[in-house]
This record gives C-alpha cells, structure tokens and sequence, in this order.
C-alpha cells in the first residue's frame, strides 16, 4: 500500500507540473504533449509502471480491508470516535470514487473518446499553427463545460482529503515516520494535499472564469 501510494504521489505532483504550463502559454504546453508524444517508449513504460501501481493499491486496500473485518467479524456494541481523522475513515470510499474518476480522466483527455466530453469536439483533430496536437485548447474546450469542471474540482477535494491522511500513513508504512518528525509529517501532508487541490483546480477555474480562453492559430 506505502509503496504504490508513494508511486503514485510522485506521478500527481509531476502531472500537475506539466498541466500547469497552460498559464504560461498555448506554446509551453503543446510543446510539452508534443515532447512526450514523441517519446512513446517512455510514455507507455510510465503509464505501465503506473497501471501496476494503481492495482497493487487497490489490491492492497481490499486485502487491507478484509484483514480489518476479519479481525472483527462483530460490530462495536457502542462506537465513538477517538483519534481517528475524518480522511482516514473514509479512505477507501474517497478511493473508490477516485478510481471511478481516473477512468472517467483517462477516456476524456487521453484516450480521447469523442462524446464523452459533452463539447461535441473530436479533441484527436485538434492542432496548433505548428501541426501539434493542440492540447491547450482541448484543455479550455473540455473545461468549458461546468459538469465536467465541477466534477473534476470534486474530485481534486476527494484526492487531496485522500492524500492528507495517505501521505502521513505512508511514512509511517515505510519507518520514516517517528515521535520526532511525526508533527512535521502530518504538517507536510495537509500542505501537499492542500497545494495539489489548488494546483489542479486552479485549471477548469480559470476556464470557466474565462482567464483561459480558447484561441486560434488563423490559417
């Protein structure tokens, strides 16, 4: 569980570095997709080691789970709680949602399905004066639609609430977690979980908020 979380911890922070080049121009993150595009040797070795981390969470959360139930077949007689944080009791919820989610993600902005996007945009044809594919208006035209955005700015929530608690977890999984620095991980963790919601979100908002815009290359 410690070890793919982690996985995938690096994977949301890299991501959101590379979504984040869409404030700096419609140049800095097309050429950024064309980069990657042009390295699919990379890509799909990435995407590989990501699919395996992401079944090997989920599988570790269903065995962590059945552990837990087995270990108490029998319902507390009368249940109130003590220490137990609000992100960590709905871990497996928020994760279930999120897995929901990232298929959702996979088949709007990679895969491309035409459709799902609910803008009636084949986001495959769309290229810059360059002849890339034009991520930074498929960005703005998939955010334009408000179920879409909304729904990915809920998500952002559940993933950071996820993080908060599976953050701090992880060190303590892994042994890097003490009585000394246990207070600065749990710090670490709200801080990151915090910056990766506002980093994410702040993409469909500014689009529905119009600070990002489509825009033409002309002929």
């Amino acid at each position: 569980m410690a070890v793919s979380g982690l996985a995938m911890f690096g994977f949301v922070i890299v991501h959101m570095l590379g979504n984040l080049q869409v404030f700096l121009s419609p140049e800095s993150i097309n050429a950024y997709g064309y980069f990657l595009q042009s390295k699919p040797e990379l890509v799909w070795a990435a995407r590989a080691g990501l699919l395996v981390m992401v079944l090997l969470h989920i599988w570790a959360a269903i065995k962590l789970s059945a552990e837990n139930r087995a270990a108490r077949p029998k319902n507390y007689g009368y249940f109130k709680v003590v220490a137990a944080s609000y992100a960590s009791r709905t871990m497996l919820v928020s994760g279930l949602i999120l897995l929901a989610f990232i298929i959702y993600h996979l088949l709007h902005f990679t895969v491309q399905v035409q459709g799902i996007n609910l803008a009636h945009t084949n986001f495959i044809t769309l290229e810059d004066a360059k002849h890339r594919h034009d991520i930074y208006n498929m960005i703005v035209i998939g955010f334009s639609q408000p179920v879409v955005a909304i729904f990915y700015i809920i998500s952002m929530g559940l993933l950071s609430l996820h993080l908060s608690h599976g953050v701090s977890s992880m060190f303590q999984s892994l042994g890097w977690k003490n009585r000394k620095y246990a207070v600065l991980i749990d710090r670490f963790a709200l801080i990151t979980a915090g910056v990766l919601l506002v980093g994410y979100s702040v993409i469909p908002l500014a689009v529905l908020t119009g600070l990002l815009k489509k825009v033409s290359y002309g002929a």
